[in-house]
């Protein structure tokens, strides 16, 4: 069965780096567009970065733009999310997702687009 493992979380000072990953197993992995999604307790999940099955599309979150940066290697079945300059506001259950799409360059942002989800990883940020 299809399954995306989250990984990397962790408690990380203001103004410093974690690395995500998401290793997905059980589906054909260069057909689905990647994503990554965030929920802070009380709040919606929202969109925060999202690549293309081909990896030549991004699409960033406006509150991230500039600090993290979303990559994929599909030999590895793999995506990334590099968040440096961390935040406070950036804690968060982050989950990884896959869209199955037909398009070689297109980024989903709702939740709906995505089959599949990661079971999340916390990050904490101490200000």
């Amino acid at each position: 069965q299809v399954q995306l493992v989250d990984s990397g979380g962790g408690l990380v000072q203001a103004g410093g780096s974690l690395r995500l990953s998401c290793a997905a197993s059980g589906l054909p992995f260069s057909s689905y567009a990647m994503g990554w999604f965030r929920q802070a307790p009380g709040k919606e999940r929202e969109f925060v970065a999202g690549i293309s099955k081909s990896g030549s599309g991004t699409h960033y979150a406006d509150s991230v733009k500039g600090r993290f940066t979303i990559s994929r290697d599909n030999a590895k079945n793999t995506v990334y999310l590099q968040m440096n300059s961390l935040k406070p506001e950036d804690a968060a259950v982050y989950y990884c997702a896959a869209d199955r799409t037909w398009s070689a360059v297109v980024v989903q942002t709702t939740r709906n687009e995505y089959d599949y989800w990661g079971q999340g990883t916390q990050v904490t940020v101490s200000s």
